[in-house]
């Protein structure tokens, strides 16, 4: 039977809020699993004012723009417990964060990590764009074996206890892409971002992204949300 998902889009937020609902959310899950108790499975949609957030083993050295530039550009800032590098999240990018419990799906982070690339693979296909994976690098890209022309359109980056995620991924749908500018994005040099905007010439219904991500969510990972 497909696993139950509670769904909840809760809009535009500042990082830390969500950061925190996310952590009381795995600690609930955590506690009900130490008590033989099966936790419910969450989908968060957000989309989040202006911030940088670093990953607990990046290097600081990956963020180009200086304390005082960037906030009188009002972006936050944030060194925090996912894996990955620096990445920007911001207005018209669509961000999920699954807090499921992998012993309910799979308890393999490779195939979680996959299996997360796919459902944007597979919705970016619905625009008519080859979403594709980078050998040794997380996320999806577009022409990533082409050098010149690689170009990174969802990153990801998790944290797992107990076999109870957190974080997720981020897919620039209609993304301001200047703000990549002041950092190295997930200290991958030379490599370009881009968005589904840039690549289709127009802006996307962020509603139709998140529909289209939600119905690849429940293929992929054989879920109903809820």
């Amino acid at each position: 039977m497909p696993k139950k998902v509670v769904l909840q889009d809760i809009g535009e937020r500042h990082y830390k809020e969500v950061w925190d609902y996310q952590e009381n959310l795995l600690k609930q899950s955590v506690l009900l699993k130490q008590q033989q108790i099966i936790p419910d499975n969450y989908l968060l949609f957000t989309e989040h004012f202006p911030v940088y957030t670093l990953g607990k083993n990046g290097k600081a050295e990956n963020i180009l723009i200086n304390e005082t530039d960037r906030k009188e550009k009002g972006v936050e800032y944030f060194h925090i417990n996912r894996g990955g590098d620096i990445t920007f999240h911001g207005k018209g990018q669509l961000v999920g964060y699954p807090v499921f419990d992998l012993d309910q799906f799979k308890t393999d982070l490779g195939w979680y990590l996959r299996s997360l690339e796919e459902i944007i693979i597979l919705t970016m296909a619905e625009y008519g764009l080859h979403g594709e994976r980078s050998a040794g690098e997380t996320g999806v890209w577009i022409e990533p074996q082409t050098k010149g022309k690689e170009r990174k359109i969802c990153a990801m980056g998790i944290r797992c206890s107990r076999w109870v995620t957190m974080h997720g991924f981020a897919f620039n749908v209609n993304t301001d892409l200047s703000y990549f500018d002041h950092i190295i994005p997930c200290g991958i040099h030379d490599k370009k971002v881009t968005s589904l905007e840039k690549e289709l010439g127009y802006a996307v219904s962020m509603e139709e992204v998140k529909e289209k991500v939600r119905k690849n969510f429940e293929k992929v990972f054989d879920a109903e949300f809820v």
